[in-house]
């Protein structure tokens, strides 16, 4: 049970899934001596309850925002501070709730159009929205702030930022056609990059359409230190970094994904084949997975489908692409017995049981950053990187980096370290610089090189 909550601040955090483990961990093992109490709050309570163990300064609660909305005011009432790790779509209802009661709230999520609308009511209120505070969006935003900061104090003129950052596997642990598994929240994967991308490059914007996102991805590549050429796609509207950056007049600027050039060659197939589509929803009930790939794309009988499949994407029979959509269970004659699901659902329950880590997998995160800048008429170039393994498929680098950095704030902000009111994102010294010295203890620190 929790101390008295007189003496006891109340974390309330929604969502014990994939990336919450190290956040857990860390607000756990500081609850003795900062008398603090953690409620975890999700829709599958087993799950909160394993990342929770028996910690006398957790609780474990079975909770769907989506339908128990009046609940909402029992958690919000008793909290000090409240955390969402929730799918971005239902973080508005925690945003909303969390402005009537007056409580900070902290999220990895990027800040969407309906949290903007939101700001006015939010500073009016006198607490503070901490937004993209994981990894990407997170520790980019920190680590890119500290190294442009330190480079205009010296009287550098920036030219060129390029940021990379991607979840992949571990080469160790790298076991299938498509050179991925799964170490973050599966349904932001099977809709990464929905949104088409838009960067800067030699002072002109360019665009790249969803349709050629992935295909875009697989003719560029970076180099990273440790690791070796990655292909990269670019990342959503890269522009609207530009001013929060203070690089409003930079000719060359991109944030980028980073992907094995096996993943970017079979995700463009499955996007060409309306494979990631949001419907129509459709009958699974007595369907096998050939049946319905083949309906879907109007192959009428299956009996020749890998062929027909071929000839529709360009390549021959046996190449890799082939192998991926076999690997995923695409061609098998399973009944899939799911109800009725949008391409891009059966796509997801697909990936989650093919593509899940093993509990013994490692996972790898990789970010770079790569700026050109001039300082006394000479132009340098730096890079700073990041690698880091993960241990296993509950501890891996994409929840050390997504949790801790969440973790850490709580604790400055609850300590009175962290004093920002309204709706921000860590860009500004009075977060990353404390941020990133904790995490440096963790072992989550760059490394820099320049040319």
């Amino acid at each position: 049970m929790p101390l008295s909550a007189s003496t006891t601040r109340q974390i309330l955090l929604f969502g014990a899934g994939k990336s919450s483990t190290y956040l857990i961990e860390y607000l756990l093992q500081h609850a003795p001596k900062e008398k603090w109490h953690l409620t975890v709050v999700d829709y599958d309570i087993m799950a909160a309850r394993e990342k929770i163990g028996r910690s006398f300064y957790a609780t474990a609660d079975a909770f769907d925002v989506k339908v128990a909305t009046d609940a909402l005011d029992m958690y919000l009432s008793k909290a000090d501070i409240v955390i969402s790790l929730l799918p971005p779509a239902l973080h508005h209802i925690i945003a909303e709730h969390c402005i009537r009661f007056k409580k900070n709230l902290l999220t990895a999520s990027y800040v969407d159009e309906e949290v903007k609308q939101l700001s006015p009511a939010i500073e009016q209120s006198g607490v503070l929205f901490l937004y993209e505070m994981g990894l990407d969006p997170g520790i980019d935003h920190m680590s890119a702030m500290k190294l442009i900061h330190s480079i205009q104090r010296k009287g550098g003129d920036i030219l060129q930022f390029h940021s990379y950052c991607g979840g992949l596997v571990s080469p160790v642990s790298d076991d299938n056609p498509w050179s991925y598994k799964i170490s973050w929240n599966p349904g932001n994967i099977v809709r990464a990059g929905k949104e088409g991308a838009v960067f800067k490059e030699n002072g002109e914007v360019k665009q790249v359409a969803y349709e050629e996102l992935f295909e875009w991805c697989g003719r560029h590549e970076v180099n990273i230190p440790g690791v070796g050429k990655l292909a990269y796609y670019p990342n959503r509207d890269s522009l609207r970094y530009l001013a929060l950056y203070g690089l409003e007049n930079i000719p060359n600027f991109k944030r980028a994904t980073l992907r094995y050039p096996a993943f970017c060659e079979g995700w463009h197939a499955l996007v060409k084949l309306g494979l990631t589509a949001e419907s129509p929803s459709t009958s699974t009930d007595g369907v096998s997975y050939r049946q319905w790939l083949s309906n879907y794309l109007g192959m009428g009988n299956d009996e020749h489908l890998e062929e027909k499949l071929a000839e529709k994407l360009g390549i021959r029979p046996h190449a890799r692409i082939m192998r991926q959509l076999r690997y995923l269970g695409w061609f098998d004659p399973t009944p899939i017995n799911k109800g009725n699901l949008t391409p891009v659902q059966l796509l997801q329950s697909m990936i989650e049981e093919k593509l899940a880590l093993k509990q013994a997998d490692k996972d790898l995160v990789v970010m770079m950053h790569d700026i050109v800048f001039e300082r006394k008429h000479i132009k340098t170039r730096l890079k700073s990187f990041l690698v880091l393994e993960g241990e296993d498929a509950m501890h891996t680098a994409m929840a050390k980096t997504v949790g801790l950095p969440l973790a850490i704030a709580t604790r400055l902000i609850l300590n009175g370290r962290i004093n920002l009111k309204g709706l921000h994102i860590p860009v500004a010294p009075e977060i990353y610089q404390p941020v990133l010295k904790e995490l440096e203890e963790y072992g989550i620190r760059f490394e820099e090189s320049y040319d």
